[in-house]
């Protein structure tokens, strides 16, 4: 019997007898660590069914990953939104009911434990944009039933709820806005204001009767870039008891490859302008990290074409600049945060917070559980 078929049939415990000491003690400090805006890898393909790497598995049986929120859908402006969003909510479910043993449906606070611990991996469904709903606001609760437990209102351009970052205008929400705020609020769904211009953003957390988040993004007032968020509107989400999530991204600098200084620098921003219980992490990237190489440069380079050519490359994005931090990008990025946090003199408590409590207690806040 191979280590991945021990893994499978032994649940969590056995795991971590099957892990030497070291390993042992790293699995033991881990609480509830929730990646607010990431993405799924680590699957491979046999006999025709997506399954998970050993890397994988092994790694939420670790718990080095509780929960993450994954996009569903499209993003920007285009045709089909509607039923492209439905076929990639039913893809996954497809995909969770077929490797149980590994993934788990997240819709309450209460799920978001268990995961934990069970050790299974929490996915939890997100919009980034309002364009799935194409104008009709009562797919808010559609959706709802669904599985989408997180709803942001714009991408980077303007759409029929407001203005996104990109937009010079500067616009805020529009009646369609305030409509999508008012049944996110309704249907207990978390309103993420990630992407939006800084008036809509403003707006946004005004509008809200419950507290909001801004999932993935950098502070502006270290990096003036259109996709981080100034220090008045982070306060902002914090006065109504939301969490604002620092991403593993190109903007957390002005040019160039972002690396571990960088990001650090930002979650210590982020905690003295909103406190230790408003910060999160939302990497934007995916959960077992990119693997460099000749591939993945030629991916990058097209990816940002046709994201130029689309309108919706923000600046900082560049054909040569990776999607990631260098230093954490791997499944074990929350390990060597939790250290190197502690050794700018977090304490362990704070960073169990920002690792994944802090989303833990909106969670449970904004959805119930």
């Amino acid at each position: 019997m191979d280590r991945r078929h021990f893994l499978l049939g032994s649940g969590a415990a056995a795991a971590a007898l099957a892990l030497g000491p070291v390993a042992r003690a790293a699995e033991a400090r881990r609480g509830i660590r929730v990646d607010g805006l990431s993405g799924l890898n680590g699957f491979e393909d046999r006999d025709g069914i997506r399954r998970p790497t050993a890397a994988l598995l092994d790694a939420v049986r670790q718990g080095k990953l509780t929960a993450l929120s994954q996009t569903m859908g499209e993003v920007g402006n285009g045709p089909d939104r509607f039923l492209r969003a439905v076929d990639g909510i039913a893809r996954m479910d497809r995909l969770i009911a077929a490797n149980p043993e590994v993934l788990t449906k997240v819709d309450s606070a209460a799920d978001l434990r268990a995961a934990h611990a069970n050790r299974r991996l929490g996915m939890i469904y997100n919009f980034q944009d309002t364009t799935a709903l194409e104008g009709d606001v009562s797919r808010v609760a559609l959706f709802k039933t669904l599985g989408i437990r997180q709803q942001q209102l714009t991408y980077n351009k303007r759409n029929l709820a407001g203005d996104g970052c990109l937009e010079p205008g500067n616009g805020g929400i529009s009646d369609f806005g305030r409509q999508v705020i008012a049944e996110v609020n309704a249907n207990r769904l978390l309103l993420d204001l990630s992407h939006a211009s800084q008036r809509t953003i403003a707006e946004g957390i005004a509008a809200a009767k419950a507290p909001p988040a801004i999932t993935h993004t950098g502070c502006r007032d270290l990096v003036d870039v259109p996709r981080n968020t100034f220090d008045r509107e982070m306060r902002a989400v914090a006065d109504k008891g939301g969490v604002v999530g620092m991403y593993f991204m190109p903007f957390l600098r002005a040019s160039g490859q972002a690396g571990r200084e960088d990001l650090l620098r930002h979650l210590d921003h982020a905690r003295k302008v909103v406190g230790e219980d408003h910060v999160s992490i939302g990497t934007d990237g995916p959960i077992m990290g990119i693997v460099i190489d000749d591939a993945a440069r030629a991916g990058q380079r097209a990816f940002y074409e046709d994201r130029a050519r689309r309108g919706i490359a923000a600046p900082g994005e560049a054909a040569d600049v990776m999607n990631m931090v260098e230093g954490y990008n791997d499944i074990d990025r929350m390990d060597r945060m939790t250290d190197d946090l502690k050794a700018r003199g977090w304490t362990a408590a704070q960073v169990d917070k920002v690792l994944g409590g802090n989303l833990l207690r909106l969670y449970g806040e904004v959805w119930g559980g």
